[in-house]
């Protein structure tokens, strides 16, 4: 059973920075695609960034030049490096693996999740 675990959410102001990391108990899942997802209080899960094999990389809008999605295989760890973070950001954190395919940023693409980390960015 593949299992991803966060870490490194916390709390901070408006314009700090935070580097979310996904640790994956087996490599195969490192490979095709895989996502950071967020869900704030009363919204639906939403996409915020992907890494394909070969490394192509993709973002919802919100985020584009602020966040990094990168990967460390020989960790098996996927990170999210946030920067100029702002209260909109405030939201549970969650990796997904195991692509199905389709839309990189549909939670009904991914089989395995993690169970998630806080982000809370005050102003």
């Amino acid at each position: 059973q593949v299992q991803l675990q966060e870490s490194g959410g916390g709390s901070v102001q408006a314009g700090g920075s935070l580097r979310l990391s996904c640790s994956i108990s087996e490599l195969p899942y490192m490979s095709t695609c895989m996502g950071w997802f967020r869900q704030a209080p009363g919204k639906e899960r939403e996409g915020v960034a992907s890494l394909y094999s070969g490394g192509s990389t993709y973002y919802t809008d919100a985020v584009k030049g602020r966040f990094t999605i990168s990967q460390d295989n020989a960790k098996n760890t996927l990170y999210l490096q946030m920067n100029s973070l702002k209260p909109e950001d405030t939201a549970m954190y969650y990796c997904a693996a195991g692509w199905y395919g389709g839309n990189w940023d549909s939670q009904h693409a991914y089989k395995y999740w993690g169970q998630g980390t806080q982000v809370t960015v005050s102003s």
